[in-house]
């Protein structure tokens, strides 16, 4: 399908989310909004896709909610309390439960709601210039949702920092990698893309129902207990048993040649 406030494309077996707003820094819309689940959905389903990287356009990744739109339209934050009081919001693929790997490219500046993107994605890279800000309590409004999320990845007091020092102060890309946000900084900064792609690549050279399972697994262990966790996790590996992808990979190690894996 098309999108206004969205690029959606594949390169091989890597499927691209692209915020296309640059005019306005990629804030969200209400376009974007919807678009969102559209787009996740879209690549969720499309067999061909094993990894999926969420990127943007322009100079910064995404500056979170449109507040001129919010002042501006006569609904203001309205617009979300259904969404939030049923807890559905569907901007990410951890909203939306999506299995598949999600790699977070991240340019200039995340700002506010961008931190979605960052705190719901599985691996993130970020340019060496990027910046990390949280600007909800400087526009009277309360930081929750990104940021809890973002305690399952960094000290609990940077995020506190960040939620309450607000649009006063950015985190730069090195110290986010000092504090576990970012995995892999990219410089010279215009290769991230690229750099962001060739990782998709090699992640894409695995079982895709492997890799899914995998994810689930882990994510699972952010939400139980050790014991549960390892249950779980001990679950999903069962699961997989019989997968035609169980025969082929020691198969293909056997005969010294690559895996040909089965989309699903």
């Amino acid at each position: 399908m098309s999108y206004t406030t969205l690029d959606v494309f594949r390169r091989g077996r890597v499927g691209w989310l692209v915020f296309n707003r640059p005019d306005r820094r990629n804030a969200m819309n209400s376009a974007m909004r919807d678009e969102l689940r559209a787009a996740w959905g879209e690549l969720a389903a499309d067999p061909g896709v094993r990894v999926i990287v969420n990127a943007g356009h322009g100079r910064d990744f995404q500056t979170g909610a449109d507040v001129v739109e919010l002042a501006t339209d006569g609904q203001g934050m309205e617009r979300y309390r259904d969404s939030l009081e049923n807890f559905d919001l569907g901007f990410t693929a951890w909203h939306l439960g999506i299995d598949k790997p999600v790699i977070a490219a991240v340019n200039g500046v995340c700002a506010g709601g961008g931190l979605h993107f960052v705190a719901d994605a599985d691996i993130v890279l970020a340019a060496a210039d990027a910046s990390f800000t949280d600007p909800h309590v400087s526009v009277g409004q309360v930081s929750a949702v990104e940021t809890i999320g973002l305690i399952r990845k960094m000290p609990a007091e940077a995020v506190f920092r960040m939620a309450l020092v607000g649009r006063y102060e950015r985190m730069p890309a090195g110290r986010a990698w000092e504090l576990g946000l970012v995995g892999e900084l990219v410089d010279p900064p215009d290769r991230l893309h690229d750099a962001a792609q060739a990782l998709a690549e090699k992640i894409a050279m695995n079982s895709p129902a492997a890799l899914r399972a995998t994810k689930r697994a882990l994510w699972g262990a952010l939400e139980y207990g050790l014991t549960d966790a390892c249950r779980a996790g001990a679950a999903e590996l069962v699961g997989l048993w019989g997968h035609p992808d169980q025969t082929e990979g020691p198969a293909a190690f056997a005969a010294k040649r690559e895996p040909e894996w089965k989309d699903d």
